[in-house]
């Protein structure tokens, strides 16, 4: 039988439908993530945008305070400060006329437990070769 928008009735079991909810949560979750760590890595691998961040680890600071070391043009400088507010790092506030950036480390912390997660599962896995490596040298010495 059709419902009134043309689609098949298909009666599931209640659990099913509350499966597919909580998968889809989580790989909704899951891929989010893995966008604001990439964000934050893509802000990460460009030295003006480290170098702003390091200034700002002292405190806040105006937008012509940041650009001052930098020899490049006020429009280009704020394209790095638009990556780096996309992406979370760094937040601005307009007072007047005068605009300050703030860093905002909680992206930082993302990365810094990504990158934790992955040194321990690459640790064990090395630990593991080297054990394979080891059992294959005292099979060879034995022979």
């Amino acid at each position: 039988m059709m419902s009134g928008s043309a689609q098949p009735c298909v009666r599931m079991p209640q659990h099913l439908v509350i499966d597919l909810t909580v998968r889809r949560t989580i790989v909704s979750l899951v891929t989010n993530l893995q966008d604001r760590l990439n964000d934050t890595f893509h802000a990460l691998a460009d030295p003006t945008r480290r170098a702003v961040l390091a200034t700002l680890t002292s405190g806040p600071a105006t937008v012509s305070d940041l650009a001052q070391p930098f020899d490049m043009a006020l429009p280009t400088f704020l394209q790095h400060l638009k990556v780096l507010e996309e992406c979370g790092l760094v937040r601005s506030k307009k007072v007047g006329r005068v605009r300050t950036c703030q860093l905002k480390p909680k992206p930082l912390a993302d990365a810094e437990d990504w990158i934790g997660a992955q040194r321990t599962l690459w640790t064990k896995r090395l630990d593991q070769l080297d054990d394979y490596l080891r059992h294959l040298n005292t099979t060879e010495t034995r022979k």
